[in-house]
Formats: structure tokens, C-alpha cells, sequence
């Protein structure tokens, strides 16, 4: 298992290279002079030539590609991400302050979209084909068929603006995650109730589960207590791809819901071609899904011994 655990870690170095050349990418390849747009955010809307060149010179647009690379890896290394065009903050600094916001809204998404899903899903096998089942079928079909932004306009109609049960914006109290976390849970929540029910009546359909059911235990035990560690593995490694999803998803909730996380700040960064904050957040976002994406490959072979000792025969 030690080794294992090392060979993932040594695996993840190229993927981090691999998500800080995109991210050095997005700076070089977007349309835009990064030192026309500079020289705009400072209040000069018709820069001259020389200007710009001096500018580039000191930006180190000047210099090749792999220099220029090599230099911005550097400051990363040593946590500096640039200085935004837009308000001469560093970019650093502003994702921090933000991060915490996004995490908790995506953390209370995911622990929303797990309880769901292996509630429901649960809940739908042992009543399977029966009136339970179908409801929560139906309610699976209708998150699913609900965009986004529409589901959000529908709870700030209902719950904000008919009822003012709860506030559309703001960051004050838990009532202000309520409806962003319900958005944002909506369809990662069905797909995971449709995964877990899935997964679920796989398992039952094994000889061991059709040998405990001929002793007469009850159904609920059999698909708690039997079934659903044995349906876990998969399930878990897909909630940890959407975990990814909810975090990027965070982008459009955050905006419609104004509350200031990074994902507000990457579209923020989008407007106003912000390419150092932008830079900023692939490097976040996608360092923190690969992470999570090792947590759940980890966990995966803890809750499996099958897939342990897979995993240990394989590397020995």
C-alpha cells in the first residue's frame, strides 16, 4: 500500500507540470497584447508603440517562449501568481482571500450530492419497483432535465422573492448557502442517486447476495449492511470526478448568487481579460481536482481489499 501511495504521488508531478503549462498557455496564446492591456487598465486607452515595447520589456514579453516559462514557473514556485490588470492586487492574495468562500460552497455541495446519493439510492433498491422507487426516478429525471441557472431562478423566485424565506445574495450567515448549495447539488445529486441504485442492484444480483436472501434477512439489512459497502468503490470514484464539476460549476452559482469566491473572480477575470488572474485560477481549480482525484483513488483501495491486493500483486 506504501508504494503505492508513492508511485501515485510521483504520478501527479507531470499531470501539476502538465496543468501549469495550460495555465502559462492561457497568458500567451489569448487574443490581446497582455502589455496594450496593461497599459489600458492604467488609464493610457492609446498607448504608443514605444510604450508597449517598454512595457513588454519589463513584463518579459520580449524574451522566448521557454525563458518567459521558465521565469513565470519560478515565481510560482515561490507562491507569486502575477499582478492583476485590473486592480494591481497580487493574484495570489486575492485567490486566497476568496478560496474559502468557494471551498465551503463546493464542500457543502459534495457532502449534499454523497448524502443524496447513497440515501436515495439506497432508499430506491430496498423499495425497488415500488412507489418510492418511481418517486425518486421522477424526481431524478426532473433535476437532471433543469439547467442550472434556471433551477436557481426558480428557488430565488419561490423561496427569495414569493416567500422571503431566504436572502438571494451575501455571505452573512449558513441561510445565505442554502439556495447556491441547492443549485449547485441539484444534478450531481441525481446522478449520483442514479449511480448508487445502479451499482446497488448489480451487487444484488451476485451469488453471495442471493444466498443471504435465501436465509430470510431482511431486505433492508441485506442492501445496507451486504450490498452497499461492496457498491461503494465505484460510487466513490465518481462523486470525487464530480467534485471537480462542482467546483467548476461554483463559476456560474457564484455569479448569479453574488457571492465573492474564485469563482466570481474567474469570470471577473474573463470581462475584463484578466490573464494573470485567470492563470490563477486553472492553477487552482486544477491542482485541487487532481488532488481530490488522489484522495478518491486512495480511498477507493481502502474501502476494496480486491482492488488492494489487485493493486499490490500488480506492482510486486
Amino acid at each position: 500500500m506504501g508504494l503505492y501511495v508513492w508511485r501515485r504521488l510521483l504520478a501527479l508531478v507531470p499531470v501539476l507540470v502538465g496543468i501549469s503549462i495550460i495555465a502559462f498557455a492561457l497568458g500567451v496564446l489569448a487574443p490581446g497584447d497582455p502589455a496594450e492591456i496593461a497599459l489600458n487598465r492604467s488609464g493610457l486607452y492609446t498607448p504608443t508603440p514605444e510604450q508597449i515595447a517598454q512595457v513588454r520589456s519589463e513584463l518579459g514579453l520580449d524574451r522566448p517562449l521557454v525563458v518567459q516559462y521558465g521565469h513565470w514557473f519560478q515565481n510560482l514556485l515561490r507562491g507569486d501568481l502575477g499582478t492583476s490588470y485590473t486592480n494591481g492586487r497580487p493574484v495570489a492574495g486575492e485567490l486566497l482571500r476568496r478560496l474559502p468562500l468557494t471551498l465551503q460552497l463546493a464542500g457543502s455541495a459534495f457532502m449534499l450530492t454523497c448524502f443524496s446519493g447513497l440515501f436515495f439510492g439506497t432508499l430506491a433498491v430496498v423499495f425497488h419497483r415500488e412507489w418510492p422507487d418511481r418517486l425518486i426516478n421522477l424526481m431524478v429525471n426532473l433535476l437532471l432535465s433543469f439547467p442550472g441557472f434556471w433551477l436557481a431562478l426558480l428557488l430565488i423566485l419561490v423561496l427569495a422573492e414569493n416567500r422571503s424565506l431566504l436572502p438571494t445574495s451575501g455571505t452573512g450567515t449558513l441561510a445565505h448557502f442554502v439556495m447556491p448549495t441547492l443549485t449547485l447539488s441539484a444534478a450531481t445529486s441525481a446522478i449520483a442517486i442514479r449511480l448508487t441504485r445502479a451499482s446497488l442492484l448489480q451487487e444484488m444480483g451476485k451469488p453471495y447476495m442471493l444466498a443471504a436472501r435465501a436465509k430470510g434477512l431482511h431486505r433492508f439489512r441485506l442492501v445496507a449492511t451486504n450490498a452497499l459497502p461492496n457498491a461503494l468503490p465505484p460510487v466513490m470514484a465518481l462523486l470525487g470526478n464530480y467534485l471537480g464539476g462542482i467546483l467548476g460549476g461554483s463559476v456560474v452559482i457564484e455569479s448569479i448568487f453574488a457571492l465573492p469566491g474564485i469563482g466570481s473572480y474567474a469570470i471577473e477575470a474573463i470581462f475584463t481579460r484578466d490573464y494573470p488572474a485567470l492563470q490563477g485560477y486553472v492553477l487552482i481549480t486544477g491542482t485541487f481536482y487532481v488532488l481530490v482525484m488522489l484522495l478518491v483513488d486512495l480511498l477507493s483501495v481502502m474501502l476494496n481489499p480486491r482492488v488492494r491486493l489487485g493493486g499490490a500483486s500488480s506492482h510486486g
